[in-house]
């Protein structure tokens, strides 16, 4: 067991045929891969021990969503009332000179003996006679002493505060020694690093192999998450607990490995978290609009939040590629080696998407001699979910000018000529023989009658006849599906969407597979054939992810720069991404790139939003509207001139305001609660920070965090 079921998709087990559209990774994998660096251990971590034991061992206690739950120490939900510093030392000083005056009063007899009547009371007089026995009575009385002493101790104490300044002052320090005892280690029922759940159900002797592996430094995270995962395939029954101890004996840390035989990334840019599949973006900063929960904690983002899909809006340079994408997108690689995740990462060429080395796949359109090429319908043999794919890719952004508001003609004038085509020749058409039978070519729609022909097919030829009969009426949207064709029939594309067989194509009905496809679009030089591709890739993704039979698999779409690829199809399908274990990433550089009636909708079918500083007002607006309200209290202060009536009065007033130069007046605080909207249009436009931004988080079950403003700097 090799890859222990976690790899390969239900019937893909065989490689495919020459010609035939690759299911999996292109990368071949390598005999003996080098073993990869393991993640840096944080500042706080033991020394003298391997950084990923000290990883494996650090707590990640729950919390909100978008928090980055490695090394995180929860706070309260709402801010204590805080007592300044300088204010609970001074108090602490003289609560301790008022006791220590009591003190010394009483043991030196400065108030009398009353205070002693207790202990008169509870020991004998025998004591205190001549021939008693006067050191049980001197005992008795340093005992009495203590518990006063300590009595005093506890009331003056508690007038200043002294455990709250224990607390500000010794706690910070009491938690760094106990984090940096090297003696407190887990017990070993409860080391994650000795692989407890193995050895509890059966697996020992897997679990001390790869406990050595940690120790001796040859596993790394990837490793961890991918090997975790498997196990948890072989709890659910999918593989067998002898096929996993063997693989795992065989091969130690590499046991499992994804199909490349990659076990890390070269070069990582972003703080990750594999076993919380969390990713690190930012600290939430300590701002008074923040939740007191968030302020000075790390903002991380995961699958089961990007399952809801994240919409970021921020102008050019405002570090939407370099500071959410890329980060956002290494995540995804790192957790496809671990057999969680497929990655599609689509932006335009030269995007610092991330290198070459850390896909499977890079697809490369309008370059000349391509690797991989992209298939034009998606993958799929029925003719009519082909034409709904490319309908929407070609003329999805003109639905609305289309008869009928949609592109269903457009769809059913394409499954007009893609069903016959496929019946004749077993395949579907290139880009030029498309174009001519959109055209109406009549050489090109004869050839294909002759085909239909011989084939006998005579349901597909009243498809043809009804297509030659719709393309004589006026305003046929056949003519408007020739010109968007055209774009694509370029010779910079002429080596591209072949799909005759003569190219290896990139097919995303393989999103069950650990794959990762980066995708570049010729933004320069062809910017409409750019967004057609865009929104053909959108229109593929959201199609074929809900169509997995196996949803393991987190199934991850990154758009860099979503322009004119928003459509009300498009919204429909992120809508079912959701339920399906898939999600999207978009950016924009402006709501105005998406039609004005589908903002709303946008903002609305997303469920993580992030604007960027530099956004404009009204581009603003919309994220306050659905970001809504709060409570908050405010204060009103008031200051009244108070008059003097007294002669002596007004002396005092007089000298006073020579003294400080301002009028003796006296201050009404009015406290009320007010509604007020939590980022306003102008609060996003105007405060926000350069390098900042405020992201609001929504999980697939529901759970949501308010908008939280996080330095993505820091």
């Amino acid at each position: 067991m090799d890859t222990e079921g976690t790899q390969d998709a239900q019937h893909t087990a065989a490689p495919p045929p020459s010609g035939e559209r690759c299911p999996g990774p292109a990368v071949p994998r390598p005999a003996a891969p080098p073993t990869p660096p393991r993640p840096s251990a944080p500042p706080a971590m033991a020394a003298g021990q391997p950084p990923l034991l000290n990883w494996l061992r650090t707590p990640r206690p729950a919390a909100a969503p978008g928090i980055w739950t490695y090394g995180h120490r929860p706070r309260a939900t709402e801010e204590p009332e805080r007592i300044p510093l300088r204010q609970l030392i001074s108090g602490a000083v003289i609560s301790l000179l008022c006791g220590w005056l009591l003190w010394s009063l009483l043991s030196n007899g400065y108030l009398g003996n009353y205070w002693l009547w207790p202990l008169l009371l509870l020991t004998p007089d025998s004591w205190r006679m001549p021939g008693g026995d006067k050191m049980a009575f001197v005992w008795a009385t340093y005992i009495y002493y203590g518990l006063l002493l300590a009595l005093i101790t506890v009331i003056f104490g508690r007038l200043g505060r002294w455990p709250e300044l224990g607390r500000r002052v010794l706690g910070p320090v009491l938690r760094h020694l106990r984090t940096r005892d090297p003696a407190a280690k887990p017990q070993a029922a409860t080391d994650p690093a000795q692989w407890p759940e193995l050895r509890a159900h059966g697996a020992p002797d897997a679990a001390d192999r790869l406990a050595a592996e940690a120790r001796s430094g040859a596993m790394n995270d990837v490793d961890v998450a991918r090997i975790s995962r498997a196990w948890r395939s072989v709890r659910s029954g999918r593989n067998s607990l002898a096929s996993f101890t063997d693989t795992v004996l065989r091969h130690g840390a590499a046991a499992c490995a994804h199909p490349s035989g990659q076990r890390d990334l070269a070069r990582r840019t972003a703080p990750h978290d594999l076993l919380a599949h969390q990713v690190r973006i930012g600290t939430a900063a300590e701002h008074p609009r923040n939740p007191y929960q968030h302020r000075g904690s790390g903002c991380a983002l995961e699958p089961r939040v990007l399952g809801t899909s994240l919409l970021a809006v921020g102008p050019a340079g405002s570090g939407k590629t370099t500071r959410l994408v890329r980060p956002v997108v290494e995540a995804m690689c790192l957790q496809a080696l671990a057999g969680q995740c497929a990655v599609v990462a689509v932006g335009p060429a030269g995007s610092a998407l991330g290198p070459d080395d850390a896909f499977d796949v890079v697809v490369r359109i309008g370059r000349p001699d391509p690797d991989c090429d992209l298939d034009l319908y998606g993958g799929t043999t029925d003719p009519d979910e082909a034409a709904g794919i490319l309908a929407e890719g070609l003329v999805g952004d003109l639905a609305e000018q289309l008869p009928g508001g949609d592109s269903r003609r457009a769809a059913t004038a394409l499954a007009q000529l893609l069903g016959p085509f496929r019946a004749a020749h077993g395949r579907f058409p290139t880009v030029p023989e498309l174009r001519e039978l959109l055209d109406g070519a009549p050489q090109a729609v004869a050839a294909l009658r002759t085909a239909l022909e011989a084939v006998g097919d005579h349901t597909l030829l009243r498809e043809l006849d009804a297509r030659a009969r719709q393309s004589e009426r006026p305003g046929d949207v056949a003519l408007l599906l020739a010109d968007r064709i055209a774009l694509l029939d370029r010779p910079a594309f002429a080596a591209f969407f072949d799909p005759t067989g003569t190219t290896r194509q990139v097919s995303l009905r393989a999103l069950d597979h650990p794959l990762r496809v980066r995708i570049e679009l010729p933004e320069r030089g062809h910017a409409e054939a750019s967004r057609i591709l865009a929104r053909l890739v959108l229109a593929q993704f959201t199609e074929c992810a809900v169509a997995r039979a196996d949803r393991s698999l987190f199934a991850c779409l990154v758009l860099d720069e979503a322009a004119h690829t928003i459509t009300a199809e498009a919204l429909r399908g992120l809508q079912r991404l959701r339920s399906a274990n898939a999600g999207a990433v978009l950016t924009l550089r402006s709501l105005d790139d998406v039609p004005e009636a589908l903002r709303s909708a946008l903002l609305g079918s997303v469920g993580c939003r992030m604007a960027f500083a530099g956004v404009t007002p009204w581009d603003g607006a919309p994220f306050a509207e659905v970001w809504g309200k709060e409570w908050v209290e405010t204060r009103d202060v008031t200051d009244r001139q108070i008059i003097a009536h007294g002669a002596g009065m007004k002396a005092f007033h007089l000298v006073r305001q020579l003294v400080t130069g301002k009028a003796a007046t006296s201050k009404a605080i009015t406290v009320r609660t007010v509604e007020r909207e939590r980022w306003s249009a102008s609060d996003l436009a105007n405060a926000l920070p350069a390098g900042h931004a405020v992201l609001s988080v929504t999980t697939v079950e529901g759970e949501h965090a308010p908008p939280v403003l996080v330095d993505l700097r820091s």
